[in-house]
């Protein structure tokens, strides 16, 4: 993996075991719980590469919490330039509405907006014509919960890698063959890693299809779906509609930013 993949495998428990290909067992009849073989280490050697060669992806995170409460994000990431935008919503089983608001990201940074109420609420604050509200992407300060929404943006940030890794960390590593389903009608195989991880990759062209992983302590699992990889360009809200949220606390905690 890159360095940043490198880097965030302890926070997020990720690890070179994200898996590729499926076409890779040669005709072989196979059987779910199978060890991958030399061939598949082969082909997912080069997985979080091709995402960065390919430039970005189409993205559905979804992470469930609480009581029947889940977040969802959908959006485009752009691979090469650790850069992004997603709409998010949170739905709640207890009837109350959803809560949807328009993402901007980077590997550092967050913009927050379109949220109803925030630009009425910064403009009586001092800033009119602010429509986002931007703070620092944090993994959290030892001690310290990060957001969910920050943890689900670093785990997509993190399937990408500039280069491709060595096959021989893929063999004997107690990774397994799952079969095949069908993804959004993709036809792919899974393939298990550790700790209850998964990864579906698309049988025609060994592109990452869908992550699955546990996150806090396996309390929450956490589901990242790619579609339709190539080119983004995403550029993040202008400096005329930002504003600090470390610079308005009481409206960011209000807004839940």
């Amino acid at each position: 993996m890159g360095s940043r993949a490198r880097r965030l495998i302890p926070a997020l428990g990720l690890s070179v075991a994200l898996v590729a290909g499926c076409s890779a067992g040669g005709g072989t009849e196979r059987s779910p719980g199978d060890p991958v073989t030399r061939a598949d280490a082969n082909a997912l050697a080069g997985l979080l590469h091709r995402n960065f060669t390919r430039g970005g992806a189409d993205f559905v995170a979804t992470a469930p919490y609480g009581d029947d409460v889940v977040l969802t994000l959908t959006g485009e990431v752009d691979f090469r330039h650790e850069t992004g935008r997603a709409v998010a919503v949170t739905t709640f089983g207890d009837g109350r509405a959803d809560d949807t608001r328009t993402l901007f990201f980077t590997h550092e940074e967050l913009w927050v907006g379109e949220t109803p109420g925030l630009t009425d609420a910064l403009a009586a604050a001092g800033a009119p014509g602010a429509t986002y509200l931007h703070r620092p992407l944090t993994a959290g300060d030892e001690g310290t919960t990060p957001p969910l929404v920050d943890v689900l943006l670093e785990v997509l940030l993190n399937l990408s890698s500039r280069t491709a890794d060595d096959p021989r960390s893929f063999v004997d590593a107690g990774y397994t063959w799952e079969g095949q389903r069908s993804i959004d009608s993709r036809l792919t195989s899974l393939f298990g890693l550790a700790d209850g991880r998964t990864v579906a990759v698309a049988a025609t062209d060994d592109l990452l299809t869908q992550f699955v992983t546990p996150l806090a302590g396996g309390k929450i699992e956490a589901t990242v779906t790619l579609s339709d990889h190539g080119t983004r360009s995403l550029p993040s809200p202008a400096p005329e509609e930002t504003a600090e949220a470390d610079q308005h606390q009481e409206i960011a905690a209000a807004f839940g930013v």
